[in-house]
């Protein structure tokens, strides 16, 4: 919301009971003694839940409110009005920018040229996500996997079929503009104000549908089924060959590859394209009740209606120097089939909106350094990730079920013979195992510590019955694509972007990569 009047900020707005947004907006007003008569505009910008005391558990908010006179209200904390941002566009050229890739950094950096008037052209390996999602159904319904349409391509990338959340780590201005965005393309109005908004699958794919409609009203060309695979440069033009037997011109080609596109790197690694191995991490599913996440998280006395419960875990081994952290925790959400090469089992976590299944999951993760690798190889990473995922893929019985092990079990090295209290959601289905026999011994030992902690700052985290699915290896790209100032690689007139050349971790740091990446397009003359 951009405004030009006389703006307040109320803050730590303490809500106990369950109320609606304008019951708390009253109470908001009457805490500030600001008369309702003289407000404009009303809006939260923060909504939180504080369950460090769980006899005490409450909405914390925060709002910007709008009114006509400021001298009303001096004791009133004020801010300064939003200004829209302004590019000076340099961009003077014949050719449409080309990307490739259509997950958020492809198509926030679209959207960001649509904006100063500068069309795209959007190319996509995969099918556009109403087709897409049949694809994935099926994978999951039958073990039949489609390598060009699938958890990890096609439009939307990865972060379709997960839990669609916008939290981030990084500090940039643009975060504002991405939830503003996602608002204005149908998410729920409360991305913009919640401490740990999401989105979930399900409204991920309209809004998928929303920006495909709005980027070709404003002449932007989608092409589908197509696959990037090679280019040619000649005179500062370069000639961008698809598998359709397509070829396209442009001065800017945006690779938002994303980290599933192993093809496309080594191609590039062939083309000398600089890179470099950067560290990664790989690890498990784990799956607890819900229920029972939320009574260790919120405590069994509140009354409030509170969305499934969530978690942020991060242990330091002392004696290895290694984390293991939790990842992309989904409430109420899915161990989802995701791979994308036949012969490899990789898995995710996917959420719907409504949080409102059974399990807790959470991909626990131990970080893998370069060193680690032994190779001064950039795709040694790879490799490494390949490697798991096959060996996962025949633990599980080579037919795409996923290799899954009670926690007590995986405790003691031996392996499970029976489900408890935790029903595994994986489809196509599960094989019993020892996921220790594929793991790196470093990764299942730190693991195994990481558990043990963990239960001491949630209770019930370590719970025998915990069920853990192998493997996740996919959580960031192990490949970092080198650029300079202008954000082009060591080719010029290509822009390595988001999440896939190493410069994002997660839907909101990559869409902002993506606007950073189309700002660079239009500055550039």
């Amino acid at each position: 919301m951009y405004h030009n009047g006389v703006m307040l900020r109320i803050e730590n707005v303490k809500i106990f009971e369950d109320l609606s947004d304008a019951e708390v907006k009253t109470r908001a007003l009457k805490k500030a003694g600001i008369r309702p008569e003289d407000v404009t505009n009303i809006r939260i910008v923060k909504k939180s839940i504080d369950a460090r005391d769980k006899k005490q558990v409450h909405y914390t908010y925060a709002f910007d409110v709008e009114v006509k006179k400021k001298s009303r209200y001096p004791k009133v904390k004020s801010i300064p009005p939003l200004k829209e941002e302004q590019l000076t566009v340099k961009r003077n050229s014949p050719y449409r920018p080309i990307i490739v890739g259509s997950g958020p950094a492809g198509l926030f950096c679209a959207l960001q040229l649509a904006e100063y008037g500068v069309p795209s052209v959007i190319i996509e390996r995969g099918d556009r996500v109403e087709m897409r999602q049949n694809y994935v159904k099926e994978y999951r319904e039958a073990g039949k996997l489609n390598e060009k349409c699938n958890v990890q391509f096609g439009e939307g990338g990865a972060g379709t079929f997960s839990d669609g959340k916008l939290t981030t780590g990084i500090s940039s201005s643009y975060i504002r503009k991405v939830l503003e965005w996602f608002y204005q393309f149908g998410a729920p109005e409360e991305v913009t104000y919640l401490s740990h908004p999401h989105i979930g699958t399900d409204n991920l794919i309209h809004i998928l549908k929303n920006i495909r409609t709005y980027l070709e009203e404003k002449g932007c060309t989608y092409y589908f089924n197509t696959q990037f695979t090679s280019f040619e440069e000649n005179n500062g033009v370069l000639s961008v060959h698809c598998d359709t037997g397509l070829t396209l011109k442009t001065d800017a080609l945006v690779l938002a590859i994303g980290h599933s596109a192993r093809d496309t790197l080594r191609y590039l690694h062939d083309r000398q394209m600089e890179m470099h191995a950067k560290n990664f991490a790989v690890g498990v599913r784990c799956e607890h009740l819900q229920s029972e996440i939320n009574v260790a998280q919120y405590g069994s006395e509140t009354k409030l209606k509170l969305p499934a419960a969530e978690y942020k875990l991060v242990y330091h081994d002392p004696e290895s120097g290694r984390a293991c952290y939790s990842f992309c925790m989904c409430p109420g959400g899915e161990v989802i089939a995701s791979s994308s090469e036949d012969g490899h089992l990789v898995t995710n976590g996917m959420s719907n909106f409504r949080r409102d299944g059974a399990n807790a999951n959470a991909a626990l993760l131990v970080n893998v350094t370069v060193d680690d690798l032994k190779n001064t190889d950039p795709l040694a990473g790879i490799r490494y990730q390949e490697e798991l995922e096959e060996k996962a893929y025949k633990l599980g019985g080579s037919n795409h079920f996923a290799p899954i092990q009670r926690l007590e079990d995986f405790m003691k090295n031996q392996p499970s013979d029976h489900i408890g209290k935790v029903t595994p959601t994986y489809r196509p289905g599960v094989t019993l195992c020892d996921l220790n026999t594929i793991l790196p011994e470093y990764v299942a030992d730190t693991l195994k510590k990481g558990f043990v902690y963990f239960d001491q700052r949630i209770h019930g985290f370590a719970d025998p019955d915990t069920i853990l699915t192998g493997l996740e290896t996919r959580t960031s790209s192990p490949v970092s694509i080198v650029r300079n100032e202008s954000l082009q690689s060591t080719i010029p007139q290509i822009y390595p972007c988001g999440e896939g050349a190493g410069y994002a971790g997660g839907i909101t740091s990559a869409a902002v990569d993506g606007i950073k990446v189309a700002n660079s397009i239009l500055q550039n003359s």
